[in-house]
């Protein structure tokens, strides 16, 4: 018998797991694996369970948030032996889910988790550490892992946005060098991030556009410290619309890219605190590990896929264009 291990973190979103477990594992074992579970006791068990397993399972499946789901990766890149992992997004923002098309609703995602498709997705490198969709710093990106649990829970998406109201007025900024394909930038910013994601705090169209999960390149967005009132105005309108505006912001694709400032700057890691660097690598590894997702998107999300769609596209406006000619 296939044999899984279930991961999964009991204070994630709104604890709705806590009521689906029965099902979650009933959905797991009907789909012909033996199951071992285990429930996160403190930060970084998830990745400490995953990186020190000794027994062969098939696959791990684990419930929570984009927090758990990074730990459960950060564990399984340590590995020689890398196995799938399936995904049941639990958290309040779950970017990375919906960006992968996995089901919002808790039961729909565990049959997805044991009956998807394999997909080999890239991995985000951070000096030392691993990222799953994103590595950020300045403005807002701490909002994430110091808004009290408790709170998440009970607002949601509002507790970001009240913990972010109260920063409005004091923004720091830095000094940086980015450096990636022979090119440099030196600027003033307030916010950076680097993903791998169609999707960032219900963001969307702020990524850029035709992104991909396996090309082995990032989307970067860069934006510059405002110089007065009326450019922050315009800025925050840019991202209200989440558009890019080319006088404020820097946007571009790299597989490989290197920041660095005079003083040590906060990161955050797919929602975690990343902790404090003045010199950061990033790099993409390209297919490095296996997530489970729905069959029919999986075209959508790599870019041997959508070459595929684009063609076949072409062939039947193609194919109606001559039907056309020859009526």
């Amino acid at each position: 018998m296939k044999q899984v291990l279930f991961i999964y973190n009991p204070n994630a979103g709104k604890e709705l797991l806590k009521s689906k477990l029965s099902d979650i594992l009933d959905i797991i074992v009907k789909a012909g694996y033996e199951v071992t579970v285990y429930p996160t006791q403190e930060y970084r068990d998830a990745y400490k369970k995953v990186a020190g397993m000794e027994e062969k399972y098939d696959r791990v499946i684990c419930a929570g948030g984009d927090g758990t789901l990074d730990e459960v990766v950060s564990g399984m890149m340590e590995r020689e032996n890398r196995i799938p992992i399936g995904y049941i997004p639990a958290g309040t923002t779950n970017d990375f889910a919906n960006s992968l098309h996995i089901p919002k609703d808790i039961l729909h995602a565990a049959r997805t988790a044991v009956s998807g498709a394999e997909f080999a997705c890239d991995i985000g490198h951070f000096n030392r550490d691993v990222f799953v969709y994103i590595a950020a710093f300045g403005l807002f990106t701490d909002v994430s892992y110091e808004t009290k649990q408790e709170m998440k829970n009970v607002l949601g998406h509002l507790a970001y946005l009240l913990e972010g109201i109260t920063r409005i007025f004091d923004i720091p900024s830095y000094r940086i060098k980015v450096s990636h394909d022979r090119e440099e930038i030196e600027d003033e910013f307030i916010f950076g991030m680097v993903t791998n994601s169609r999707s960032v705090g219900g963001f969307r169209n702020m990524i850029g556009k035709n992104v991909v999960f396996d090309d082995g390149e990032f989307e970067v967005t860069l934006i510059k410290t405002p110089k007065n009132i009326l450019a922050l105005q315009e800025i925050i309108a840019a991202l209200l619309i989440e558009q890019i505006d080319s006088k404020y912001m820097y946007s571009f694709k790299t597989g490989k890219i290197r920041f660095e400032s005079l003083e040590e700057i906060p990161w955050t890691l797919d929602g975690e605190y990343g902790g404090q660097h003045d010199d950061v690598r990033i790099w993409d590894n390209r297919k490095a590990l296996k997530i489970i997702v729905p069959e029919r998107y999986v075209d959508g999300l790599s870019q041997e896929g959508i070459e595929r769609i684009k063609k076949q596209k072409e062939a039947e406006d193609a194919e109606w264009l001559s039907l056309g000619t020859n009526v």
